[in-house]
């Protein structure tokens, strides 16, 4: 496994990619978002781990809404930030989990670990063989068609330019139009138990999702709430297969 790391402490950085190799995994490190882009492009790496602070004018937050728009690559955030604020705009952002420091190695692995694991089944959001064949095939709803293999959506013939979150939400609702989900089950289903206590990050994930999707707030085509519950997909949007 590959791991680009972009830390601005050299010490941390050289002593935890000698940890990691010994782990077996391959280890490419920048102390700049400038730097690591290109090591990204060049390494295609296997996961990122992106440390708030860096070098140079970008931060690690820059590359997490990078990450969300182009690679889309499964994303741990190192801070030493403790504030709640700090954590939900970083998960908000595009990022799979969170480790504040300081922290062992031997944690930061298993959080890596983890987050791979999480991550590798984010698409079907569930275990099990018959799920996972269920929506790996197309999903057409109505004038919606979801690719989930390749992680894109079309409306009626044009791509919607979903982040990596949006897209699981999507999957996750139009995979089973009326069931209701709670914000609690999206998180676990769709987004993993990195977002454990911060429910309320679905909300806004929900309105840029309806955005894309043309929905009207107030009477919406795809998305619908369910008050005081959470949310489900329409069943009148369309049939599927």
């Amino acid at each position: 496994m590959k791991v680009v790391w972009v830390e601005d402490e050299r010490e941390l950085l050289e002593e935890g990619a000698r940890f990691l190799r010994q782990e077996g995994w391959e280890v490419a490190g920048a102390a700049s978002a400038e730097v690591a882009e290109a090591l990204i492009g060049r390494e295609k790496p296997d996961l990122l781990l992106v440390d708030w602070t860096l070098e140079g004018g970008r931060t690690g937050l820059d590359l997490c809404r990078l990450n969300d728009r182009s690679w889309q690559l499964p994303l741990l955030m190192v801070t030493a930030k403790g504030d709640e604020f700090d954590r939900v705009l970083a998960l908000e952002l595009g990022a799979d989990d969170f480790i504040q420091k300081p922290f062992s190695l031997r944690e930061l692995h298993a959080r890596m670990k983890a987050v791979l694991r999480r991550t590798g089944r984010q698409a079907v959001g569930a275990s099990g063989q018959h799920a996972a064949d269920e929506e790996a095939a197309v999903l057409e709803r109505g004038a919606l068609t979801i690719r989930p293999q390749s992680h894109e959506a079309e409306l009626e013939g044009r791509a919607l330019d979903l982040t990596r979150t949006e897209f699981a939400l999507l999957l996750r609702l139009a995979s089973r139009p009326g069931r209701v989900f709670t914000r609690t089950h999206l998180l676990e289903e769709a987004l993993g138990d990195a977002f454990a206590g911060y429910e309320r990050t679905i909300d806004s994930h929900i309105r840029n999702l309806r955005r894309k999707l043309g929905d009207d707030p107030a009477d919406p085509r795809f998305v619908l709430t369910v008050y005081g519950v959470g949310y489900k997909f329409n069943p009148d949007a369309g049939g599927g297969r």
